[in-house]
């Protein structure tokens, strides 16, 4: 088999970054590299071409996630015409529902990569990268009456909590609780 072009390598790099990112939020960072690849669809030997280790990819995807995380808060800015407020109520009524509960692949990485970076990421770029994430997040949540710490404090504990609770009317009544005290200073 030849070598690949510069811009299909560019490419291959991208899906495995983009596929561990969504992985790493679903199941964690401890996800085998030959699981990972076989997941993008690539061997396990082409990993070593496009990363010196699998923490290098921690690092990257990490960053990918929350790459993505501000793009969804400039959209939701854009979708409602720089209205903050309005931005912010979309949010919480996405993040604290049903589906971003039960598709962790594609939701938060606040929540999805906590214990992870919190366990593995002491002096890596990925504990900086979520550092600054979460700062960024608790920035665009942040009101005139309310602290956008406390707020993010909420949704990550009702989302965890619901997560947890899956399955049982509780975990409803966790995002229905969270929700009503996000939204009743309002």
């Amino acid at each position: 088999m030849g070598r690949v072009s510069q811009a299909q390598a560019e490419e291959n790099r991208r899906r495995v970054v983009d596929t561990a990112s969504r992985l790493f939020r679903e199941q964690g960072t401890q996800v085998s590299v030959a699981d990972l690849m076989k997941a993008a669809g690539m061997t396990h030997g082409a990993f070593y071409k496009q990363f010196a280790s699998k923490e290098a990819l921690v690092d990257e995807a990490t960053a990918h996630a929350f790459a993505e995380l501000a793009r969804h808060h400039s959209a939701g800015l854009e979708q409602h015409d720089g209205q903050r407020g309005a931005a912010q109520q979309a949010l919480i009524d996405t993040y604290l529902s049903v589906e971003h509960r039960d598709d962790p692949a594609d939701g938060c990485p606040v929540a999805a990569l906590a214990t992870d970076i919190a366990r593995d990421g002491e002096g890596r770029e990925a504990r900086r990268v979520y550092t600054e994430g979460v700062a960024d997040f608790t920035h665009f949540l942040t009101t005139d009456d309310q602290d956008g710490i406390v707020r993010l404090c909420t949704l990550f504990g009702a989302l965890v909590l619901s997560r947890a609770t899956k399955g049982s009317p509780l975990s409803g009544e966790i995002l229905a609780a969270a929700h009503a005290a996000l939204t009743e200073a309002d």
